[in-house]
């Protein structure tokens, strides 16, 4: 491993998108990469499909058999405030970063340039303002099937910082075990696990993640009210009988010995902050190093399908 700093600064950034209007969001994005660059933020970390929103709730005119012209207006309107990768938006996004001087992880809704396939997805920027990279899920979850498309192998990417190798698993990818081994097979030693997840749960999983794969992770999740909705979304009334804390958050940091470094924070928006101490990195694996002496790579053999970009 590389020589690291002494530290880095890491802003959590749980925020509320504004639901369904990609531009505004884009300049709430731009606001908070500015103001946590204020702070002294190098790391700027935000929650899965931020942009244009988690669209927690509906179900889109879904059910088995048949589909609603309802649901598909609903679904046209998430449609046209996704976003195309590379595109106009992220080079705002970029220039933000880069104004900044500061690494920036986002997840979007990802609009295939191609065909009409969505994708949660999650972009990095450098402190020069370049995208060095997008994470597309592997597998969505549930209902979430309905909605994303499938990843692949071939955006399973490393960022490689100053502060160490930076990675990432969307939601319950972190519950996928050679997802997780993929990840400390690259030598990952800043996690990060944007999350739609607000459970109790969740944290005992972040927790555990830090522990076997002797990393930073980060976790951030967005904090969203029922009012934040469009009063005018065709289904709407399906949020009806739904709680008005939809997503409390939970955006928290452990260290590489499991303990808890930022949060977790529950039922407001808040950028967190905290500084890395990078030195527990090696500390903690004096003694388990998932990707080294504890691998036995004479005994188990993970093979990454990693189809050229």
């Amino acid at each position: 491993m590389i020589d690291l700093p002494q530290s880095v600064r890491v802003a959590v950034c749980q925020l509320a998108p504004i639901l369904f209007d990609k531009a505004s969001t884009v300049q709430k994005t731009i606001e908070a990469i500015d103001e946590a660059a204020r702070h002294g933020a190098e790391l700027v970390v935000f929650p899965e499909s931020f942009i244009p929103a988690y669209p927690r709730g509906l179900s889109f005119g879904y059910v088995v058999g048949s589909r609603s012209m309802e649901g598909r207006y609903d679904w046209k309107r998430y449609y046209d405030n996704s976003m195309i990768v590379p595109s106009p938006d992220t080079d705002l996004i970029g220039s933000a970063a880069a104004k900044a001087h500061v690494y920036v992880s986002i997840g979007v809704t990802e609009r295939d340039a191609t065909s009409a396939t969505l994708y949660c997805t999650n972009l990095f920027f450098g402190p020069d303002g370049t995208l060095l990279g997008k994470h597309r899920k592997l597998k969505p979850t549930g209902t979430e099937r309905c909605i994303w498309g499938e990843g692949d192998g071939s955006t399973l990417p490393i960022i490689r910082t100053p502060f160490g190798v930076m990675g990432s698993l969307i939601c319950w990818e972190n519950y996928m075990p050679l997802a997780r081994a993929a990840m400390y097979q690259k030598g990952v030693s800043l996690y990060l696990a944007p999350t739609a997840d607000s459970r109790d749960e969740w944290q005992a999983t972040m927790r555990h993640i830090a522990l076997e794969g002797r990393c930073f992770v980060i976790g951030c999740n967005q904090y969203v009210t029922k009012s934040m909705y469009p009063p005018d979304l065709y289904c709407g009334g399906e949020l009806k009988d739904l709680p008005e804390n939809m997503c409390p958050g939970g955006s928290c940091i452990y260290d590489p010995f499991g303990r808890c470094v930022a949060g977790p924070v529950f039922g407001r928006e808040e950028i967190l902050y905290a500084d890395l101490a990078l030195d527990d990195i090696v500390l903690s694996r004096m003694d388990f190093d998932p990707s080294g002496h504890y691998s036995r790579p004479d005994v188990f053999v993970l093979k990454v399908c990693e189809p050229d970009r």
